[in-house]
Formats: structure tokens, C-alpha cells, sequence
């Protein structure tokens, strides 16, 4: 459960996303980042590359039997994602890649000593976003050291199980399933796969703090909907855990979020907002150790993403929360419909961002207040 800790407060998902377009539309249009953007192209490819269609790894004797449960247990949930999500039916997540590494890809990000605003690299397709996605641990390391340079910045890496494409490689054979997280407990996995395919229903370039939480929105009710309905009750009651522990640490590290980001925007010295912020991340990490010794009997399963706890770090926190109870809104607005729903979602996503940002607010102000 450690490797999986991070993932808990919904890091994980699909801040690396459509790659090798962008790479082979940068790589032919003179973009500065050639460098990045060819490991990127690469990368997916050899990725995508290394897939094997389900049927053929699941008939094959050699697949150890656990791992053939899963495949047919993840295709399963492909097809309900169709059938009763309305999500994508193409060649996503109908192969398997075992890539040797345990995350398909590493993420870079910076955020500024006294603020949470993220950075962001701009490229063709998916717009600016607040990341880089490296292929490798040491490559992605290496690219932090060199943003450490940098006087004021802080910088986070963290590993991403999977990332979308946004439907734009079917012809390589879509995003495959990968060894990075097919023994995820039942419910975890299904939220996996629903969370990617919502990146093939709705993209809009350039923002995503509504991208994520869109998809987030749907791997959450989604994925509540297949333990309803598909999933036996251990599974039920091993997610149960798994929910409670993420929204424990989903509501401390809110709160400090949003006390840091008061005492940012004050009108105090930065000789006194340094010390405010030092005082919130200390009570932060108490908060945590609580957790652990009184409601969680030593579960340690957070400890990678608490050490890493800096303005990038809960800048990335708040890119996959912020509009979720509006879209959780917008679906009961749409008689709890997926098929109405992500048509909605649609016409919100050729909005210009102000008048976009304007309506999730509005659908704010009719969601269930939240811990």
C-alpha cells in the first residue's frame, strides 16, 4: 500500500497527456523544448509499442493466473464504462504492457516559495499545462535539480501509474493497460480507467484545473456506481478503507492549502508569510502523524507524499479538486444521465474560460457543502 499512498489524495491520473502528439507537432514546428518533447514522443511509443492485445496475454500459459484474473476483471469494467458511463469504446485500455518500471511516466513540478500558483509549459494540442512528464526516474530528477537552481521555487516529482492520450493514438492501439496499477484493489482500478477515458469525452486546452476535475468527477461517481452494482462486498468494504483514509488527508491538507493561500495573498512581509507558512506545513505534518498513530493503527501509505509537501506539491492537489462538486452538481442537474451529462460538460468546454469558470461557480453554490 505505501507505492499507492499518493495516489490516495488523487495525484495520480493524467498529467501527462498526448505526448507523442505533441512531440511529433513540435518536433516538425521548431518548439524550444525538442529535447523534452522527443524523450516524450518516444517514450509513448515504445510504450504503446510494447502493448499485447488482453485475449492473447489472457490464452497465453504463461501469464500467472493472478495477473489473467485482472485483465479479465479490467475488461469487464471497459465494457461497462461504455455500456453505463457512456465513456469511449475504442482500443483503450485493450492491451497490456508490463514496462518493467513501476510508474509509466514521472512528473515535474514548481510552484513559487510564496505562492501556489503552479508553472507551466505551453506546447501545441494540450495547451499550457503545470508539468513536464519524463519517462524516467533519473531524467525526471535531473530536471528538477535543474529548476532547484532557480532562487525561490519549489519542485516536486512524483510517479504517475498512467496517463491519456486522449484517444489521439487508437492507431497505435490505444493507451494500454499497464503493470503500474492492474493489482490495484477492485475500486481503485475502476476509477483508474474511468478517470482516463474522461480525458477522450472532454479536453479543453490550456486549463487544467477543470480537465481533472472532470475527470476525477467521473472515476468518483463512477466508480461508486460499479461497487453498486458489479462489485462483491469485500471489495466494497476494502474501498470503504481506501475512501476514508483519502478523505481524511483530502480535508487536512485542504485546510492548509487554503491557509496558505490567505496568507499569500495578505498584506504581510515576506519575512512574516514565510514564518506564517512554516507554521501551517508544521502543523500539516503533525495532522498527519496523528493520522497515522490514532485513526489508522501506523498505516504509512502517505509518508512518500507528505515528504514531498511544498507549494508544487499542493498546487497539483488543488488542479484535481477544485470544480469537482460542481461537476458532482451538474450531474444531478443532469438526472444523474452520464450520457446528458458529458453532453453538458461539452457545451460548458467551448466556453471562453471566464464565462466556463463563471457557470462552475454557479454550480458551486447548489453542491452539498463538504467537510
Amino acid at each position: 500500500m505505501r507505492r499507492r499512498g499518493w495516489l490516495m489524495v488523487g495525484l495520480g491520473g493524467t498529467l501527462a497527456l498526448a505526448t507523442v502528439v505533441v512531440g511529433a507537432l513540435c518536433l516538425g514546428s521548431g518548439c524550444s523544448s525538442v529535447g523534452y518533447l522527443a524523450q516524450a514522443g518516444a517514450g509513448h511509443l515504445a510504450m504503446a509499442g510494447s502493448g499485447r492485445p488482453v485475449p492473447e496475454v489472457v490464452a497465453d500459459a504463461a501469464t500467472p493466473a493472478a495477473l489473467r484474473e485482472r485483465l479479465l476483471l479490467s475488461q469487464r469494467m471497459r465494457d461497462w464504462a461504455v455500456s453505463t458511463l457512456h465513456l469511449p469504446d475504442n482500443r483503450s485500455y485493450r492491451s497490456y504492457a508490463d514496462l518493467g518500471r513501476p510508474a509509466a511516466v514521472w512528473n515535474v513540478v514548481a510552484a513559487p516559495e510564496l505562492s501556489l500558483a503552479l508553472r507551466t509549459w505551453c506546447f501545441p494540442v494540450v495547451g499550457c499545462v503545470g508539468y513536464r512528464g519524463y519517462y524516467s526516474l533519473e531524467a525526471a530528477n535531473a530536471a528538477a535539480d535543474e529548476l532547484r537552481q532557480e532562487p525561490g521555487l519549489e519542485v516536486s516529482v512524483y510517479p504517475v501509474p498512467a496517463y491519456s492520450t486522449l484517444g489521439r493514438t487508437d492507431w497505435l492501439g490505444g493507451d494500454p493497460l499497464l503493470n503500474t496499477f492492474i493489482t490495484w484493489p477492485e475500486g481503485e482500478l475502476a476509477r483508474m480507467i474511468f478517470h482516463e477515458l474522461s480525458h477522450q469525452v472532454v479536453y479543453v486546452p490550456g486549463d487544467t484545473m477543470f480537465n481533472e476535475s472532470y475527470a476525477t468527477a467521473v472515476e468518483r461517481l463512477g466508480g461508486d456506481r460499479w461497487l453498486h452494482e458489479q462489485a462483491d462486498a469485500a471489495a466494497r468494504e476494502q474501498v470503504s478503507v481506501l475512501q476514508a483514509r483519502r478523505e481524511a488527508v483530502r480535508v487536512l491538507v485542504n485546510g492548509a492549502r487554503d491557509e496558505l493561500a490567505a496568507v499569500y495573498a495578505s498584506g504581510r512581509s515576506d519575512a512574516q508569510k514565510r514564518e506564517a507558512k512554516a507554521d501551517v506545513l508544521a502543523r500539516l505534518q503533525a495532522g498527519y502523524t496523528t493520522l497515522k498513530r490514532e485513526q489508522w493503527q501506523g498505516f504509512n501509505g502517505y509518508d512518500a507524499y507528505f515528504a514531498r509537501m511544498n507549494n508544487a506539491t499542493l498546487g497539483v492537489q488543488a488542479a484535481y479538486q477544485q470544480w469537482v462538486p460542481a461537476f458532482e452538481a451538474l450531474w444531478r442537474r443532469e438526472g444523474c444521465d452520464f450520457s446528458r451529462f458529458h453532453r453538458a460538460v461539452q457545451t460548458l468546454a467551448m466556453l471562453p474560460k471566464p464565462d466556463r469558470d463563471a457557470a462552475l461557480t454557479a454550480l458551486l453554490s447548489s453542491a452539498p457543502a463538504t467537510p
